[in-house]
């Protein structure tokens, strides 16, 4: 909307036709608005504003307490099978509960026809960056990942030109997070085109739903294969060797 003479008062400004949310949405992501101008009465306005703070502190504390209360064991054994029985969608997680299996199986993913590749950038011969010092603590989580997934056939030793370094992060509740640096290697890779779905988009389609579900892709890194080769690009390093 584009008005030559903007309104001045408060009656001017009611009278206007009414803007979708959706349309407002759009035009206040695009940078179409020079000001926003909020009516409403001061003292009302105030006390909704303290209502939510006082609300918002207290959810933020009661999540916080009992995030805190329970334990990783706990969170899991609360969306055990049994604590579904309950669930109006409990027939259809059953019938497909060979889908999202306990563990992880360990041996490498059937070849489906896809597999995972990369593409370096014309000229780019070596991604290298040396492994720095860990703690002892992380130097066993680190070996004792490795171990787990050269058992599985996941990983094996390498002598690759190619060399990311490891180290861990610890996670929120308890136990090491192995990351692999390979700061060198995204550098050198020519990124996918793919287009990434915008948050907005999204967050406009689920409007009116009322049933929301999210999946964890459980140590997704091993889905799916290496195009063969590719594999000597991913290797790693650590304070044990390389892999």
């Amino acid at each position: 909307m584009e008005m030559e003479n903007p309104p001045t008062s408060a009656s001017e400004l009611t009278s206007l036709p009414a803007m979708s949310w959706m349309r407002f949405a759009k035009d206040l992501y695009d940078g179409r608005f020079e000001q926003i101008c909020i009516l409403s009465h001061l003292e009302r306005m105030k006390n909704e504003a303290e209502e939510l703070r006082q609300l918002h502190a207290a959810s933020t504390t009661e999540r916080e307490d009992t995030l805190s209360a329970k334990t990783k064991k706990e969170r899991f054994d609360g969306q055990s099978w049994d604590s579904l029985k309950t669930s109006p969608f409990y027939d259809v997680l059953r019938e497909h509960k060979d889908v999202p299996p306990d563990e992880i199986p360990a041996e490498l993913p059937q070849d489906k026809g896809i597999q995972h590749e990369i593409d370096l950038v014309p000229g780019m011969k070596y991604c290298v960056t040396r492994q720095w010092p860990l703690s002892r603590d992380q130097v066993k989580a680190i070996d004792d990942f490795f171990e787990s997934r050269r058992q599985a056939g996941h990983v094996r030793e390498s002598k690759s030109p190619h060399s990311a370094p490891t180290f861990c992060v610890k996670k929120p509740q308890s136990g090491w997070r192995i990351v692999h640096a390979y700061n060198k290697l995204n550098d050198a890779a020519i990124p996918a085109q793919t287009p990434i779905p915008r948050k907005d988009v999204i967050i406009d389609s689920m409007a009116k739903s009322t049933i929301y579900s999210a999946l964890d892709l459980r140590d997704g890194f091993y889905h799916i294969l290496m195009r063969e080769s590719d594999i000597t690009l991913t290797a790693v390093s650590t304070p044990s060797g390389m892999f």
